[in-house]
């Protein structure tokens, strides 16, 4: 009634009976049931009446030589993800804040399926919700992409957490945010997460942790930045001073 369309023809629409509703329905639809830009964008993009593009041919993700120079440059933990969260490229710093971000893993895989991982993360719970949410609003109507199947199949046979979550469908993007880490050697640090995407490459990320200036959370990232990076004197690189004295076991740090 208060979308302004009658009961039946809702009906039909819940049972998939009429698969191109209009546009000013859907419209009418998303904002009785409150929906936010990003659930309304992806309702859109199943079942409205716009231009459908030609099938999508999934090829192999590429990291651009540029991007993987501005990498290297980089002394903040740092790398780059495709569409289903598969690390391409990363660097020393990145790895040392979390082995899953290692060229190769996949952080979807490890949130739900490493211990280590899980131990990491002290707001797992909720990080979780991000990663499918963000998962659901990317992979979008290609639910038929090889990479997506094999990982969506693996994770619903053996995550319960997964199953859970993937049933609630929700939609979210990512935006840049603030993690908290458990770290093994440093203790607990809250760092800043940005994700900017990579021109003329498709569904890439470069994604940058980085800790507010002059916080006991920029010392912490100095010193695993100093194990990353001992030729390069990292921890003056990031701004921070280092102790004058004591031997590497300095990496213990007592949590926050």
């Amino acid at each position: 009634m208060l979308a302004g369309i009658s009961a039946d023809y809702y009906l039909r629409l819940e049972r998939g009976r009429d698969r191109h509703p209009s546009v000013q329905v859907l419209e009418s639809i998303g904002r009785v049931l409150h929906l936010d830009d990003d659930h309304m964008a992806h309702l859109m993009t199943l079942v409205a009446e716009v231009p459908r593009q030609r099938k999508r041919r999934f090829r192999k993700e590429t990291v651009p030589s540029g991007a993987l120079k501005l990498l290297d440059s980089l002394v903040q933990p740092a790398y780059i993800e495709g569409r289903y969260f598969d690390v391409l490229a990363s660097n020393g710093l990145a790895t040392s804040l979390s082995p899953s971000l290692a060229v190769g893993g996949n952080q979807l895989r490890d949130m739900f399926l490493d211990q280590a991982e899980q131990e990491l993360q002290p707001d797992w719970e909720d990080v979780t919700e991000c990663f499918i949410a963000s998962l659901r609003q990317a992979v979008g109507t290609d639910i038929d992409a090889p990479r997506f199947i094999e990982l969506t199949g693996t994770l619903s046979l053996a995550s319960p957490r997964f199953r859970q979550l993937w049933a609630r469908h929700e939609v979210r993007r990512q935006w840049g945010t603030r993690i908290r880490f458990n770290h093994p050697e440093v203790g607990e640090m809250t760092l800043n997460r940005e994700r900017l995407s990579i021109g003329g490459a498709e569904d890439l990320m470069l994604v940058i942790y980085h800790a507010d200036a002059g916080s006991g959370d920029a010392e912490k990232l100095a010193l695993l930045a100093s194990a990353a990076l001992p030729t390069r004197g990292a921890a003056e690189v990031l701004g921070v001073t280092p102790p004058r004295e004591g031997p590497p076991a300095s990496m213990t740090a007592t949590p926050a």
